[in-house]
């Protein structure tokens, strides 16, 4: 079984795409038996009229499709944000293409036949990269809720604060005294949950660099 999942796990699933209905079959069964939800599409079309899942998830993709190449699918999926790790698979694979599709950003490449346990490893590989974005991207929004529920002084206070400036020079910048700067600095602390300064100054650079 691949290390870390369980049967019946939902936390997580494996999108396949294969025009080969033979190859689907066995790949899900293969992936069901080592606890991965599995989701097929025999075309890029039908994957791309799907809605994108909302757990972490990783593509097993046939780099020849049918109306499509593995890479147009790649590039349709990155045009619309997502961000779901890639496993290309093909029969007819070579140094040239294996190396464009890594830089295209695959997380591998495997030559069809491959061996049932080259797969899996992959797919761990690739769940383990889709729920770290997962969980960066749900610390964001987290982030980014508890920086809605500060006043627009909090928020001046805390860049100004985070870029360096002493109290009073905020004070002065915003014409306020310095015991109010403190009670902003301190109210803005508490909203983001910041147990330092230290970390409130690493949330609002975060903040600044995903604006």
């Amino acid at each position: 079984m691949s290390a870390g999942f369980a049967p019946g796990d939902t936390s997580h699933i494996v999108l396949v795409v294969d025009d080969d209905h033979r190859v689907r079959d066995s790949l899900s069964r293969l992936l069901r038996s080592a606890g991965h939800p599995v989701d097929t599409f025999a075309s890029a079309a039908q994957l791309m009229a799907a809605p994108l899942p909302q757990v972490p998830s990783c593509l097993l993709l046939d780099m020849q499709l049918p109306g499509s190449s593995g890479f147009e699918v790649q590039q349709h999926l990155a045009n619309q944000g997502a961000t779901l790790p890639v496993i290309f698979m093909s029969g007819h694979g070579d140094i040239p293409m294996t190396v464009r599709a890594m830089k295209a950003g695959a997380v591998d490449f495997l030559p069809k036949p491959f061996r049932d346990q080259d797969l899996l490893q992959a797919v761990d590989t690739a769940l383990q990269a889709a729920r770290q974005q997962h969980q960066a991207r749900k610390g964001e929004a987290e982030l980014r809720c508890r920086y809605a529920l500060l006043s627009e002084r909090e928020r001046q206070v805390m860049h100004y604060a985070a870029s360096g400036m002493m109290n009073k020079q905020i004070a002065g910048e915003l014409r306020l005294s310095e015991i109010t700067v403190k009670i902003h600095r301190a109210r803005a602390m508490k909203k983001m949950a910041a147990t330092s300064f230290a970390e409130l100054v690493v949330m609002s650079r975060s903040l600044s660099s995903n604006a």
